[in-house]
């Protein structure tokens, strides 16, 4: 089947009243979701579908990419793409657009959340007052000063930076790794990542996902950060080795942590939900009302601009 106008395959509903309008606004609209048969309808309409909405959590992969033969541009929802294989669609020529910047705030005050909540043990009190412990003789544990320890950030980029930005307002001792040091930045950087995590504190990962930093936090850094430190992971589940994970909070050889993201959403191991230093949180980061609506305002335009000048707003830089 073909048309005279081209479409548009939304893979994931937006929760706003105009998502529908604004993405019909140049293309005739898919939305998959509703689809009685998502593989029908995907080959009936294979010829005709220029552009892909998808998001950061949303797998986009080869296969899906090769079923169409006209798309030119795949717009995410989300600033992380391990989901989709950019590597692939940049080599058919198909641009990839995310949404960056626009969720940096959010993000970073969520990482900060769960530092607080896991170094004072605010899920545990929680828990503690609900079960109408408080009085009793379970004598509530004491947990740990955030003010003027040292943080350590795996991963010094927008998001990293908008941390380290609030880690100031803590008195807080900053430094980081990245694959190289900055030179645009006046903090303290370490090559090692294990040398990071034994000098710091609270070790926050705010990095990218995907096959280049799969496991990049593994036992030997757990265990640098010690029976003391405590994890904030903001970033995917994926660059923490979660069996050295649970194992390590369990053995107490680490701290703590809190945790946003996992290795396989939405399922979470078993273990970490019995522990009270650690807190989980159904990967939350970026959603509140004002980014999400930022965000999705931000992939519109984004088609919009494809659909007006032939060019994405905010491209992923090519993947070699």
């Amino acid at each position: 089947m073909t048309t005279t106008r081209p479409a548009v395959l939304q893979l994931l509903p937006f929760p706003f009243p105009d998502a529908a309008e604004r993405l019909a606004k140049h293309y005739e609209l898919i939305e998959l979701w509703k689809a009685a048969d998502a593989d029908a309808t995907i080959a009936a309409r294979q010829d005709d579908i220029a552009v892909l909405v998808t998001s950061a959590t949303t797998p986009t992969p080869a296969q899906l990419i090769d079923r169409l033969p006209k798309l030119q541009a795949i717009c995410s929802m989300g600033v992380g793409y391990d989901a989709i294989d950019v590597r692939h669609a940049q080599q058919r020529g198909i641009q990839v657009s995310n949404t960056p910047d626009v969720l940096n705030d959010c993000v970073a005050d969520l990482a900060f959340g769960l530092l607080l909540a896991t170094a004072r043990k605010l899920g545990h009190a929680e828990r503690y007052v609900r079960a109408n412990q408080w009085g009793s003789e379970a004598v509530f544990p004491l947990g740990v000063k955030v003010s003027h320890k040292k943080m350590g950030i795996v991963g010094l980029g927008r998001i990293g930076m908008a941390i380290a930005r609030r880690a100031s307002g803590f008195d807080m001792e900053v430094r980081y790794h990245n694959r190289r040091a900055r030179t645009d930045v006046d903090l303290g950087y370490e090559a090692s990542l294990t040398d990071l995590a034994s000098w710091a504190d609270f070790l926050v990962v705010a990095t990218v996902g995907g096959d280049s930093t799969r496991n990049l936090v593994n036992r030997e850094v757990l265990q640098a950060l010690g029976a003391k430190g405590i994890i904030i992971n903001i970033a995917r589940g994926s660059v923490i080795d979660e069996e050295a994970l649970v194992s390590t909070l369990v053995s107490g050889e680490l701290g703590g942590a809190g945790l946003d993201v996992y290795v396989d959403e939405p399922n979470v191991p078993d273990a970490l939900k019995t522990l009270d230093n650690v807190v989980i949180l159904p990967h939350i980061a970026s959603a509140t009302t004002e980014t999400r609506k930022a965000m999705a305002d931000l992939v519109f335009d984004n088609v919009d601009a494809y659909a007006t000048t032939g060019k994405v707003i905010t491209p992923i830089p090519a993947i070699a």
